[in-house]
């Protein structure tokens, strides 16, 4: 990885982090692009990436999804390109996200990269995720105002959701190696002066609606035995029609021992929070490998693990891509530390085994010389 980044990150969290935008000059010295405009206009192009255009000509503003045959039509001007989840297709533009991995792993979303032309943006808006916004090529001028939760938002394109006028608190241009730390909330607007790349980080969480109605979904799965509101001290009530507090407070109960059944919640938590939101480059092995293919083939060759799939420990165990890892837990340190992985640190058997299903569903692929 060329590109290194210099973040005192006790201070940064202490101060900044979901707390105030800042801009954080320099923090990437002599800051190199790890990807071009030509090849960002590529993987837009690809059917399993996420990507999107959008114009704002004579102020009129437009949205338009990919994948995209070719950009002849666009002008020279008032024009950006956003693709989502790059880590997940480019390798060298996955190593802007290796110096935020010191930060809770299962909050990060992915690396967008947007290639701007002149005077061109999304326009003011705010988004419901932290992000890093690091500058590459060019320039942008960055206006960022405080929180509040009674700006009113409105639809600026049935794609675009703008926020009103606001008072900037930040109103700076950013260069190549700057990054521009907005927290959940804060509305911004960011134009290209000129042509320009920048990178964003993202850190999201879902909300507390989301993740109950995810556990509701797995408990319903995984619990197959109903359990059912009962009262055998039951006394006859002055009135039949009320439901008592002490009932309400037994069903509210009964629910939250659910949540607090930690064979239930994290096994649950283990294998949603390790689903992307986005498409991953995984290729199922076919035919798949016969365990003596596959020893023989990692005593010549590496494996290397997909970019940016979703190992997370929870507990006492592992999970990888929405599913437990039956591995003791310093293999499943080693699998979440190291991208590379050789036939000396798997010699066990009964490792090697699981390490051949993970393999043969494309988690992980060898590194041929």
């Amino acid at each position: 990885m060329s590109n290194k980044l210099t973040i005192d990150w006790d201070d940064f969290l202490t101060n900044y982090w979901q707390k105030k935008p800042v801009i954080l000059r320099d923090a990437f010295k002599h800051f190199v692009d790890p990807i071009t405009p030509e090849e960002l206009a590529g993987l837009a192009m690809e059917e399993e990436i996420d990507s999107r255009i959008v114009t704002n000509k004579n102020g009129k503003w437009d949205a338009q999804f990919g994948p995209f045959i070719d950009f002849s039509h666009l002008d020279e001007n008032h024009w950006s390109l956003l693709v989502q989840a790059v880590d997940h297709w480019h390798e060298q533009a996955a190593t802007l996200v290796e110096p935020f991995k010191c930060l809770p792993q299962w909050q990060f979303e992915d690396l967008m990269i947007s290639y701007a032309t002149d005077k061109a943006g999304v326009g003011p808006h705010i988004d419901n995720y932290d992000v890093f916004i690091i500058q590459g090529k060019g320039c942008r001028r960055w206006q960022v105002g405080d929180r509040n939760e009674h700006y009113k938002q409105f639809s600026a394109h049935k794609a675009l959701l703008h926020v009103e006028n606001y008072q900037p608190i930040i109103d700076e241009e950013i260069t190549a190696g700057d990054i521009l730390y907005i927290p959940i909330g804060f509305p911004h607007n960011g134009v290209s002066i000129g042509e320009s790349l920048s990178y964003s980080v993202g850190f999201r969480t879902q909300t507390s609606q989301e993740l109950l109605s995810g556990f509701a979904d797995y408990v319903i799965d995984n619990l197959p035995n109903g359990i059912f509101y009962q009262d055998p001290n039951l006394t006859l009530p002055k009135d039949s029609y009320r439901i008592q507090s002490y009932e309400l407070e037994k069903l509210q109960n009964q629910i939250i021992e659910l949540v607090r059944t930690p064979k239930l919640f994290n096994d649950w938590f283990g294998k949603h929070i390790t689903i992307p939101m986005h498409e991953l480059n995984i290729v199922p092995v076919e035919p798949p490998y016969q365990f003596d293919e596959f020893v023989s083939l990692l005593k010549t060759n590496n494996l290397c693990r997909v970019p940016s799939i979703r190992i997370l420990k929870v507990g006492d165990y592992g999970y990888i891509h929405g599913e437990k890892i039956h591995l003791p837990m310093p293999v499943i340190d080693l699998l979440c530390q190291e991208e590379e992985l050789y036939y000396e640190q798997l010699e066990d058997e009964s490792t090697l085994k699981v390490i051949l299903d993970l393999v043969n569903k494309g988690y992980w692929y060898f590194i041929e010389d």
